[in-house]
């Protein structure tokens, strides 16, 4: 026998693979499929339609039911619970039972509880106690009930990112973000008695000329935008009004910049992956693009993204 289990385990399933160990009163079904490496703790129960990757670890009291799909290198945490029926009811079964998903490298808090049908992305960290009642995106801290996003981890360290605030009274300058390629900015303001004003131009703070602009306003506060990066693309965000928060990675660190002046911007340059979220309920985003759209320019999968900065 390739792994070990403690005497008092019930274990069914012939599909188990090398160094896995598994503690007393685990409950195994005959067609679970668990992989290398796992340490399934005490009183984990393991339905038959369940695979589960190498080096997971699930702690004691995690029931795993039909329909879940654990990648590799995950963590469930103590008594999180699972669900695969939107509508359960006693003695009824309907054969529609849904899929989960939780991705390579993600943690799962203890007693937090993931709604059925859901993909909890690559390294996400579910709070202890959350309610999980969307998709998670990649790299996501989720806390609450109902779960909503509250930061972001590196992905090169599973860490949260490194956070960049302006400083109140800081001068018009240009900072290196520790992001490659990425700059933040400082932009002059003027102030007088009619109003004020902040102006950026070519050759001056506003690093190319841009094609195009768009706006991103009456956004919900708990949603995500973004979450992709350019191939060629330059792009230049100001919030004009209220604020949000962007998140730049390219692929090595993470950082989150939060724009909550209007003479505050960033410039993100091709190849960095982006994600904005955390707008108030007044925040409007202008963003300034060195082009016109093009579908083709976007990539969209984060695993995509970190193979061609590879490339590069």
């Amino acid at each position: 026998m390739q792994y070990q289990a403690h005497p008092q385990a019930i274990i069914e399933s012939t599909v188990i693979g090398k160094g896995t160990r598994i503690w007393a009163f685990a409950h195994i079904l005959a067609g679970a499929k668990i992989g290398a490496d796992c340490n399934i703790c005490d009183h984990v129960f393991i339905e038959n339609d369940v695979i589960i990757g190498d080096r997971v670890t699930i702690k004691n009291g995690v029931q795993l039911w039909d329909g879940v799909r654990i990648e590799d290198d995950v963590f469930i945490g103590p008594n999180a619970s699972f669900t695969n029926d939107h509508f359960p009811r006693s003695k009824h079964y309907t054969g529609n039972l849904l899929t989960t998903v939780v991705k390579q490298g993600a943690s799962i808090g203890a007693n937090a509880t993931v709604l059925p049908g859901l993909i909890i992305g690559k390294n996400a960290m579910v709070g202890a106690g959350s309610v999980v009642t969307r998709n998670v995106p990649q790299n996501a801290i989720v806390v609450g009930n109902p779960a909503n996003i509250t930061g972001y981890v590196s992905q090169s360290s599973v860490r949260k990112s490194t956070m960049f605030q302006m400083p109140v009274a800081a001068e018009p300058q240009v900072i290196k973000s520790v992001v490659r390629g990425v700059s933040i900015y400082n932009l002059p303001i003027i102030l007088d008695m009619r109003g004020s004003l902040s102006v950026a131009e070519y050759g001056q703070y506003l690093p190319f000329i841009p094609h195009r602009y768009f706006l991103v306003f009456d956004v919900v506060s708990k949603k995500v935008r973004g979450e992709h990066a350019h191939k060629t693309l330059h792009e230049f965000l100001v919030c004009p009004k209220g604020s949000c928060a962007v998140v730049v990675d390219d692929g090595a660190n993470s950082q989150e910049i939060v724009l909550e002046a209007p003479n505050v911007a960033v410039h993100i340059p091709p190849m960095v992956w982006t994600v904005q979220y955390k707008y108030t309920k007044d925040a409007v985003l202008l963003v300034l693009a060195s082009d016109v759209y093009k579908p083709e320019d976007y990539i969209r999968d984060y695993d995509e993204f970190l193979q061609a900065v590879e490339i590069k």
